[in-house]
């Protein structure tokens, strides 16, 4: 089970996770922090990229860089429209395989190994419970 802790502090609101992991986040207005629907982004790009990477490199085909934006804009007050990934990638001298590589994985994860795509997607079911 996957499972975070969010809780209001002097500062603002921040994300923990078991291993002691946090995360900063506010309304856009403060310093170093994100906001939830970034964070959200960040989770998307995240997914895709951790899930990437050693995919192409197993089959020999390491990107010198590997990195990602992953934007959307909102649409309404509380809905986001389409969300777009763009890669930043600079490809291995000499391999003439790499970007074909590279864009079967990509694809390939993003349509059904990246957790984070597949609940957006499928609109994953959120419960609420109150004491």
């Amino acid at each position: 089970m996957a499972q975070v802790r969010v809780e209001r502090t002097e500062d603002g609101f921040v994300a923990r996770n078991d291993r002691g992991a946090e995360v900063a986040m506010g309304s856009g207005d403060e310093q170093g922090t994100f906001t939830p629907v970034e964070l959200l982004l960040a989770a998307l790009g995240g997914c895709n990229i951790v899930t990437v990477e050693p995919l192409t490199a197993q089959r020999g085909h390491r990107m010198v860089r590997l990195a990602m934006t992953v934007q959307a804009e909102k649409i309404e007050a509380s809905r986001l429209g389409p969300i777009t990934i763009s890669y930043d990638v600079e490809l291995p001298e000499g391999d003439d395989k790499a970007a074909e590589v590279l864009r079967a994985v990509a694809h390939r994860v993003e349509e059904r190994y990246c957790t984070v795509s597949r609940a957006l997607r499928e609109e994953t079911e959120v419960g609420l419970e109150l004491p």
